[in-house]
């Protein structure tokens, strides 16, 4: 064998041990596919998610629908394969760790983390709606109620269902119109809307749970329609008063913001 054949195969080798090292090393990511949803003018687990005590509360008809994702542990083992069959496949998505979990170090940390955020983005959607309705906090009380959901991320979805109970569309009607509506964003105590990520994988969770209309945070547009469940439509939003006008427009045919102009 010459000297040139003997380096070809020592590098063939290397470049195959190379590749092999590569597909079974763990990496820094985690995967994500759509989650669960939850109707937060229906009831969750036999309680239901919005109960307001010092007003008198609507009939709702019609959805609102908060969006989750779900992803495999930070303690998880994700290799080449998995990273690659995520960036092929739409009802997947390989992300950076740290972007799915910023804060703590094992389960146990990030599920109180979680869970802080989920009350802190309560009180925050409590605030933002009783602010837009006039309503002071002293006289109206809320309680949100929605078991194994962490984050901040329903806040949006939380505020919307809490003026619709209390409020509709200030015309007798829904502000769903009767359909089912999903969405997600975080919000804060004066109804901004914030963008939240995994938006791709929330809006094909919500098309299986039979949403026809999204509410997205508007930076976010880009990502959710680029891989966008056919028959949904999406709507973008900043603010609660926007997202409460979108949807009253949406009912009374005006005009209706768009990802796309």
């Amino acid at each position: 064998m010459s000297a040139r054949v003997r380096a070809l195969v020592l590098c063939t080798a290397l470049v195959l041990a190379l590749l092999l090292t590569a597909a079974l090393a763990p990496l820094p990511y985690s995967v994500a596919y759509p989650g669960m949803t939850a109707n937060v003018l229906g009831a969750d687990k036999g309680s239901p998610v919005i109960t307001i005590a010092g007003a008198g509360t609507r009939k709702t008809a019609g959805q609102l629908r908060m969006t989750s994702i779900v992803a495999t542990g930070p303690d998880a083992s994700v290799h080449l394969s998995d990273v690659l069959r995520a960036w092929w496949r739409t009802d997947e998505a390989a992300m950076p760790r740290e972007a799915v979990y910023p804060v703590g170090n094992n389960t146990e940390e990030i599920a109180e983390h979680n869970a802080r955020q989920m009350r802190q983005s309560q009180n925050t959607a409590t605030a933002a709606a009783l602010g837009r309705l006039g309503k002071s906090p002293k006289d109206i009380k809320v309680k949100l109620s929605l078991a194994d959901v962490g984050g901040p991320s329903a806040g949006l979805m939380f505020a919307l269902g809490i003026v619709d109970k209390l409020a509709g569309d200030g015309k007798g009607g829904d502000l769903t119109g009767g359909r089912i509506i999903a969405g997600t964003g975080t919000i804060s105590a004066g109804g901004k809307v914030g963008a939240v990520g995994g938006v791709p994988l929330k809006t094909q969770a919500a098309r299986r749970d039979g949403a026809t209309v999204f509410l997205v945070p508007k930076q976010e547009c880009a990502d959710a329609a680029a891989e966008l469940p056919r028959g949904m439509r999406l709507i973008p939003v900043t603010t609660l008063d926007g997202a409460v006008g979108a949807l009253k427009a949406l009912n009374s045919g005006g005009h209706v913001p768009s990802c796309t102009k």
